[in-house]
């Protein structure tokens, strides 16, 4: 890897020349790479070449091969066999088989895929294997190991860590090519403790730290780009480790294999262009793949509305988030920076339909009543090009359960336990990690408090009426612009001063308050700059009482915020205040502070710094629903009405479905549709303990047949 180079919004006029270079290179290897980005740095990698359907395209080494073709601009990576419908990348994460390709005339997912030189890819299906020369069939290699851990996510290497320290032989797996699980997607600041899970610290350099950490310990062994795939009744593990299948035999399983995305049915919703959140994050803050123009995202939950704040940073349009329920259920300062930088947040609205040839071209959205059902005259036609859905998670437990089956003592962790935030995510590796060291006889002590920390953690948030602000006129002094209970305290740990508690009872999660006097405060930014919600404002009476200076966290379009410039100052509820002249703009761990004067009788209301136009509703028109076209089982292309039509002739056995209707019978092994399938199951009015589950069978994850064949692809 060659050395990085600084995010080119850092150049100025002498570096021209470099920013050229920047930008012949990537026209090169992409018209859709981002060229700049406000927090991440812009990487120099080696470039190659492959075949894509004949033609001579451009990438880098190492990328996966579905971002090397979306940032040339290739967004159709197959079609159904059975209708020819265009397929495309929908989770990015090994989950699904939307982006399976041909490659070396192997099917592969595109998105597990690392680019190599020479590369020849075609559409799936398109070039069909070839037969090869007689193989030398062997046994898969067998081994055993105290602990194995499937996960390098966050709560993998907690427990990884635990394990280290006292060193148990320890085997943590991963199917990407680095460690972090969803760390490596988040450039946010995350929430918490900031003694415990790094709260007012960057996701992907919380990825990062963790990675490091468990390269301390040599009992731990990591091995990348490693698949499970199974779980036996000889309570072996299958593992696909860079092309080789292994059979290891653990002791002890840790199943942190995280979640996935919810799929949601509605007509249009397998068009190239409807992403997973998971998806969009990983194009665009991962791979640095400018994937779309203007996105649409459904699901107001902090995955939704974290979404919208990268797509914004990496200059892509947000034209609006919507929400069925009537309020975002994310954390209030996520839904807050979205407003105030003209996102329109429409709550008590769904999704309807999508629109296009082959690609997303329109969206349309409704309103719905009390009732959840829609409005008529209510809906609402968007130009876009991209649909994000971040409608909600679910387990990825398959393993644990077969494990439980099969009598391996297995324990989970993460969200693959429940679905929470990272800072809950590490606690609970943590927490796991020691129970691990117990069931092995070594003799470590579980702090009484940490599961009620775990607790605390995985809080929801709540509103509370209670608005501290301080009453001082002069000095200097924080202002805090967040009143919601959330778990959080980075800017009491980042106040090296001490005048920053957690409400009255210093609790976690009660809104922070400034305790100083007005010569407490040292006007040291650290607060501003650690506020994972960016919401924390400083104001400093010192030089001039009448119109004191007032200094806002800043993470998006820096240009716009140049010294000098004429900006809106926000509210809270995001109204503008008036514009006012930037008189200075610092920049700290990758978040820029901006610095205005303002009247002293707005300067403690002025929550945010705002550049951008509001973008107005389109124009209402009618148009009616056709649910019965929504595709339920993407593999297989089963439409809601097949499964409806099956379960109004009295079907109520999953495994009599399948056969009707081959609904859970694709590649994924029904990771996508089984819970729509389900919902359909209880809106026709059939409860859960009427339906007879599925038969899961072992293998979870497709697998070329040569991979046990003991062939090395």
């Amino acid at each position: 890897m060659l050395s990085p180079i600084k995010p080119t919004f850092f150049l100025n006029k002498k570096n021209n020349s470099l920013l050229q270079s920047n930008f012949n290179r990537f026209i090169k290897t992409g018209a859709k790479r981002i060229l700049e980005h406000p927090v991440l740095e812009i990487p120099q990698r080696k470039e190659v070449s492959f075949q894509w359907n004949g033609k001579i395209l451009y990438g880098y080494e190492g990328e996966m091969l579905s971002s090397a073709l979306i940032a040339n601009g290739e967004d159709i990576f197959g079609f159904h066999y059975k209708d020819k419908s265009p397929q495309g990348i929908f989770c990015a994460n090994g989950q699904c088989s939307q982006c399976m390709v041909t490659c070396n005339g192997v099917p592969v997912k595109s998105c597990m895929t690392p680019l190599k030189e020479g590369m020849v890819v075609n559409y799936a299906a398109q070039v069909l294997p070839e037969f090869r020369e007689k193989l030398n069939l062997k046994d898969a290699p067998k081994s055993e190991i105290d602990v194995l851990i499937i996960g390098g996510g966050p709560s993998g290497l907690s427990a990884a860590c635990e394990l280290g320290k006292k060193g148990v032989k320890t085997l943590l797996i991963d199917d990407k090519d680095r460690l972090g699980g969803k760390l490596v997607l988040q450039t946010h600041k995350f929430f918490g403790s900031s003694e415990e899970c790094y709260a007012g610290t960057r996701g992907y350099k919380i990825g990062g730290i963790l990675t490091k950490e468990v390269e301390k310990y040599s009992s731990v062994q990591v091995a990348l780009n490693s698949t499970a795939v199974a779980v036996f009744s000889d309570k072996y593990v299958g593992i696909v480790s860079n092309g080789e299948y292994k059979l290891v035999k653990p002791k002890k399983l840790l199943v942190a294999a995280g979640a996935r995305e919810k799929f949601l049915s509605f007509p249009g919703n397998t068009l190239p262009g409807v992403y997973g959140a998971g998806a969009f994050q990983t194009l665009v803050n991962r791979d640095l793949v400018r994937s779309s123009n203007k996105v649409l995202i459904v699901g107001g939950g902090n995955v939704g509305l974290i979404g919208g704040y990268h797509a914004i940073q990496a200059g892509i349009e947000v034209v609006c988030l919507i929400e069925a329920m009537d309020h975002c259920g994310g954390y209030k300062v996520h839904e807050d920076k979205l407003r105030r930088l003209g996102v329109p947040i429409l709550t008590r609205h769904t999704i309807v339909g999508v629109t296009g040839k082959d690609h997303v071209e329109k969206c349309t959205i409704a309103q719905l009543d009390n009732n959840w059902k829609i409005i008529p005259g209510t809906y609402k036609t968007y130009d876009v090009d991209t649909v994000l859905l971040a409608v909600g998670l679910e387990e990825c437990k398959e393993f644990y359960k077969k494990a439980q089956n099969y009598g391996i003592d297995v324990f989970s962790a993460g969200d693959a336990q429940e679905i929470a935030e990272a800072s809950a995510a590490m606690f609970t590796g943590k927490i796991e990690g020691r129970k691990i060291l117990k069931s092995l006889g070594i003799d470590i002590e579980i702090p009484e408090d940490w599961d009620e920390k775990v607790k605390v953690l995985k809080s929801k948030p709540k509103d509370t009426d209670e608005k501290h602000i301080t009453e001082l006129t002069e000095g200097v002094f924080p202002v805090f612009h967040c009143h919601q209970e959330i778990p959080c305290n980075a800017c009491v740990a980042g106040c090296s001063l001490g005048n920053i508690s957690m409400g009255e009872e210093n609790d976690i999660k009660d809104p922070p308050i400034f305790r100083g006097d007005c010569d407490d405060c040292n006007g040291c930014l650290r607060c501003v700059t650690v506020c994972p919600g960016l919401a924390v404002t400083l104001v400093d009476f010192r030089e001039d009482a009448e119109f004191p200076t007032v200094t806002f966290p800043y993470e998006v379009w820096r240009k716009d915020v140049e010294i000098g410039k004429m900006v809106p100052i926000m509210d809270e509820a995001g109204l503008m205040l008036g514009k006012f002249k930037v008189e200075n703009v610092q920049q700290r761990e990758r978040t820029l502070l901006v610095s205005v004067k303002l009247p002293k009788d707005i300067a403690k209301k002025a929550a945010s710094v705002f550049t951008r136009e509001i973008k107005q509703i389109p124009d209402l028109y009618e148009k009616s629903k056709f649910p019965d076209e929504s595709i339920v089982c993407r593999c297989e292309r089963v439409s809601a009405k097949e499964i409806r039509d099956s379960i109004r002739l009295g079907v109520t056995d999953m495994n009599q479905l399948k056969a009707a209707t081959r609904a859970c019978m694709g590649a994924c092994g029904s990771k996508t549709c089984f819970s729509t399938i389900k919902r359909i199951f209880r809106e026709e009015g059939i409860p859960n303990d009427r339906i007879t589950d599925r038969v899961e069978r072992p293998l979870f994850v497709e697998v070329p047949l040569g991979a046990f064949a003991g062939m090395n692809l």
